[in-house]
């Protein structure tokens, strides 16, 4: 290592180091007021459903499914009174009235805002060559990084109706455009028609993210779960030039990806038990251009359940919201246990021009999964997943035209996630994802089939709405091909630090 690169190490780590024993000055008269939507409407603080927003505790959990209202005694807390749309009176005439209803007192709008300091290991000069050509440099190091600033929405219309609405005005600083995240209107308790137990059955409908064991649009951390994000592609999936016979596979379908549809599901039992089937579009409703494109007309299909095992020795306790101390509410010791599952079809026109004999192709896959975590109170927490996903794929000859069945594509991968209060404002995270992909490998994409990275981190509530985020990426090998022809691999480890505020 030159001299210029250990200057380059020691004032990047300097500047980190100034960074967050700056911060750490501000946390020694600790707010306990926060400004989003929900703490303005209860008075309350972030914390009262975030240990480490935007991750909920088990308190927001429970608000979460209440349709966004205190679980209990909902009128008792509300510091800013609704506006009603309606009267008594009405509600007794219905179908005679239109039903009265609610809308929130305040305009329910929240802020979220995030950059970042990025650090980044050397790249070789001919993957420095490279990006150049490509007009993607990725310089060593960038002081600030405008990350994301999102507009959030979300409260209730009364009773029974719950809305979320969240959108990324920019992304990735000046200029970038962001996009509607999710966008639902959820009806709670649809099941007391049928007489069945509070909340056994609801229905959401919108723009939204699947119902993940793990979300991946709310993640408290910098960087998404690997395997959400993974997308299935046939080894030499592109015929062309000498390559004769390629596999069909080519799906752009991602699981942490907000979709359009119905949702069912509900969670009786006091929430320990949780269920949700969704149809949705899927993310491959369209395929080609001009004279090639058409409109994928079946829906896919997500299911997911879990069960939550209280391990309160108390019986009160378990059946509750715990007592809040000091720090705010405390949460259940509890372990969790789920799966969920995915199947869609992946629809492409290779006959619209590409390879005449073809046509369409359809080609079904499914993702499936499970989840385990554990919690102790608000000290330890620990979760994972491990997932598979399989995509039927078929075997174009472009000299003889033919069509036949060929071999699947497949990946399994997970993750695991660890993260310890010290306090609660200083929390250590330990995360370590992987994803085995034979096709990716034969396509180049790693050194070694199966590829994985550790992302130790870390978290400061400066304030209950402010935060400093960590984290340091060892990454998997990545191929490269030098100026002699060789092909050789490199790490692009990363260091992400900054801060991270709603208002």
């Amino acid at each position: 290592m030159t001299t210029n690169q250990h200057l380059s190490i020691r004032l990047c780590f300097g500047l980190v180091l100034v960074f967050v024993v700056g911060s750490l000055l501000f946390i020694v008269e600790p707010s306990g007021k926060a400004i989003p939507a929900f703490s303005r409407k209860y008075q309350t603080s972030c914390m009262t459903c975030h240990n480490n927003y935007p991750e909920l505790n088990d308190f927001g959990w429970a608000f979460k499914k209440n349709g966004f209202k205190f679980p209990k005694d909902d009128e008792v807390f509300v510091k800013q009174e609704a506006v009603l749309l309606g009267s008594k009176a009405q509600k007794e005439a219905f179908p005679g009235a239109v039903y009265p209803g609610e809308i929130p007192g305040t305009l329910p709008i929240a802020f979220r805002y995030e950059g970042n300091f990025n650090w980044n290991a050397y790249q070789p000069s001919a993957v420095q060559a490279a990006q150049v050509q490509a007009g993607a440099y990725v310089a060593r190091t960038d002081l600030f990084v405008p990350n994301t600033f999102t507009i959030i929405s979300s409260g209730s219309f009364g009773e029974n109706f719950s809305f979320w609405i969240d959108d990324d005005i920019s992304a990735g600083g000046s200029g970038q455009g962001g996009g509607l995240g999710d966008g639902w209107l959820k009806y709670n308790d649809l099941g007391r028609i049928f007489h069945l137990p509070k909340n056994s059955l609801n229905v959401r409908f919108g723009q939204f993210e699947p119902d993940l064991p793990f979300t991946q649009a709310r993640t408290p951390y910098l960087t998404g779960y690997d395997v959400f994000g993974e997308a299935a592609v046939a080894q030499g999936a592109a015929c062309g030039g000498t390559v004769t016979v390629c596999g069909t596979t080519n799906n752009p379908f991602i699981l942490g990806t907000p979709q359009r549809g119905i949702e069912f599901g509900g969670y009786p039992n006091n929430g320990n038990f949780d269920w949700s089937v969704a149809i949705v579009d899927g993310t491959n409703a369209a395929y080609g251009t001009g004279p090639a494109n058409y409109a994928r007309n079946s829906k896919d299909v997500y299911a997911s359940a879990f069960y939550q095992f209280n391990l309160e020795r108390d019986p009160e306790s378990r059946h509750g919201v715990q007592a809040a101390g000091k720090a705010g509410p405390v949460d259940h010791t509890s372990i969790r246990l789920g799966g969920f599952y995915y199947h869609g079809t992946n629809q492409q026109n290779f006959g619209g021009g590409i390879y005449p004999f073809t046509g369409i192709i359809n080609d079904p896959f499914y993702r499936a999964g499970a989840q385990i975590r554990f919690r102790y109170q608000n000290k330890f927490e620990l979760y994972g997943v491990a997932m598979h996903g399989h995509d039927k794929n078929h075997s174009v000859d472009t000299v003889a035209g033919t069509v036949a069945n060929g071999t699947p594509v497949t990946f399994s991968g997970g993750f695991a996630v660890a993260n310890y209060w010290l306090y609660p404002w200083l929390i250590a995270t330990m995360r370590y994802d992987a994803v085995n992909s034979p096709s990716d490998f034969a396509n180049g994409v790693s050194q070694n089939r199966t590829r994985n990275d550790f992302r130790p981190g870390y978290t400061i509530l400066v304030r209950a709405n402010i935060k400093i985020i960590g984290e340091y990426t060892r990454h998997w090998g990545v191929p490269y091909t030098d100026a002699a022809g060789n092909q050789l691999f490199y790490r692009p480890n990363t260091f992400w630090t900054g801060i991270d505020y709603v208002f």
